[in-house]
């Protein structure tokens, strides 16, 4: 059997502005908990996670070492920093985010 559960209750998050793209990394202190960061949180459901702020191409870099991720939201910030009349205009807010993504975990998951 299996479960859903927000990325929040097994990861942290961090993220900033880049330019006009938020970078976004995400970790877990298990190898369980990196398994389903590598097989669920993919670019297109980061991309569809953030269709409403992120306009541009998504990329993911994985970091098996830290069981990380990375995500680059390209276009997400209109313009960044002073230009960007956007509340968020560093996107310090988008780790926390994507922490809100449900993914499908067993239901004896220890994270």
């Amino acid at each position: 059997m299996a479960k859903t559960v927000q990325l929040g209750e097994f990861c942290m998050a961090r993220s900033g502005d880049k330019g006009t793209d938020t970078n976004v990394g995400i970790w877990t202190t298990t190898d369980a908990g990196y398994e389903v960061l590598k097989s669920q949180v993919t670019t297109a459901r980061v991309k569809d996670h953030f269709k409403e702020i992120a306009f541009g191409e998504v990329v993911r870099y994985e970091m098996p070492n830290l069981r990380a991720l990375n995500f680059i939201l390209g276009d997400s910030l209109d313009g960044g920093g002073s230009a960007s009349r956007r509340t968020d205009a560093q996107g310090k807010t988008h780790g926390g985010g994507l922490l809100h993504m449900e993914v499908e975990v067993p239901d004896d998951f220890g994270g």
